[in-house]
């Protein structure tokens, strides 16, 4: 009877544990918040316990540079948190470059009360930016090349509101100074980018700006979508000796169809993010994007341990490097042997 007993109470236990896995194994459609990822484990005996958070992160779009600040987030979050009294839960969107897309996102984190929204790239800042407005739910940022031109802060070293973060600007200057080096008979340039992005459009006024300097004529070419950008290529290709992209998340999307029409025509692309000249441009002077969410994750583990937002300064990544692409650089018949690994 005892044995019987025994069995009743394994069986019963068994199923308790089936129902509750076949509960937890419900999944939500997009745009609501995908499962959790738990970044911190339990404490470990003597510890205290940790303090559980909800962090909205928001991605504008799927592309390897946005990709990359993504996974150094998550990786240092995963080191980090729990000597920070943290036990992190990231609920991860992607915003699929729309901004419907990306207003209902960010409107539904402030509706669950996440403790800190993180925004990759500016469309996506400013979305979290308007659906946290008038609360007091942290926001930082990440790869949003000029802030102020954004309207995200109004002083990058004592931001006011609730939303701070990292900045991934690029020196236009170096970048047409190795174009100078790379490509010295370049004589005129086509610039490619999506004028709807406040981002791309502070980089090209800095381009234009250097480029009027040196008397050296342009031609711009506006795309508002990917299936643009091969069009636009062909266009300022046939016209100019060079094309140049700034850190553009359309262009960048395009990057390979881009990369495929100047090596057509034999002629450089330079750009201001890594991964475009890993998918085909020829160079740039960049940031390394690793390091731009490392940075981006320890300022959220400031804010999350009590230091106020306003305490904590937009940080700018200056540790540029040349970046070159040498397929594509034996492809058009210039050499980076200078600069290749």
């Amino acid at each position: 009877m005892k044995l019987k007993k025994q069995i009743a109470f394994v069986l019963s236990a068994v199923l308790v544990l089936c129902a509750f896995t076949a509960c937890a194994g419900g999944s939500s459609s997009a745009p609501a918040p995908v499962p959790a990822a738990s970044v911190a484990s339990g404490p470990a005996a003597g510890q205290e316990e940790l303090k559980e958070v909800n962090i909205g992160l928001i991605q504008l779009m799927e592309h390897p540079s946005l990709d990359e600040i993504r996974t150094a987030i998550e990786a240092r979050l995963q080191e980090k948190a729990a000597e920070n009294g943290l036990s992190v839960h990231i609920h991860y969107q992607n915003g699929q470059g729309d901004a419907s897309t990306i207003n209902t996102i960010c409107q539904q984190f402030v509706g669950d009360r996440v403790d800190a929204i993180v925004a990759i790239a500016t469309p996506a800042a400013q979305g979290a930016a308007t659906a946290a407005d008038g609360t007091d739910i942290p926001i930082i940022f990440s790869a949003v090349t000029d802030p102020v031109a954004a309207g995200l802060v109004e002083n990058l070293d004592a931001p006011e509101g609730n939303i701070t973060g990292t900045s991934d600007a690029i020196s236009v200057d170096k970048i047409f100074a190795l174009a100078e080096e790379l490509t010295p008979d370049v004589q005129s340039v086509g610039l490619l980018y999506n004028p709807g992005e406040d981002n791309s459009v502070s980089v090209i006024a800095e381009a234009k700006a250097y480029l009027d300097g040196k008397d050296i004529p342009y031609t711009e070419a506006g795309v508002s979508g990917t299936g643009d950008v091969q069009a636009a290529a062909q266009s300022l290709l046939s016209q100019c000796d060079a094309v140049f992209s700034p850190i553009d998340n359309t262009v960048a999307s395009a990057m390979s169809v881009l990369a495929d029409e100047a090596i057509k025509a034999k002629k450089p692309v330079y750009v201001a993010a890594d991964s475009m000249v890993h998918d085909g441009g020829l160079a740039t002077v960049g940031v390394n994007y690793t390091n731009l969410g490392t940075q981006t994750a320890d300022m959220l583990l400031r804010v999350l341990t009590g230091t106020p937002v306003s305490e904590v300064p937009v940080e700018v990544l200056r540790d540029n490097a040349v970046v070159v692409n040498p397929e594509t650089a034996d492809a058009i018949g210039v050499d980076v042997s200078k600069y290749a690994e």
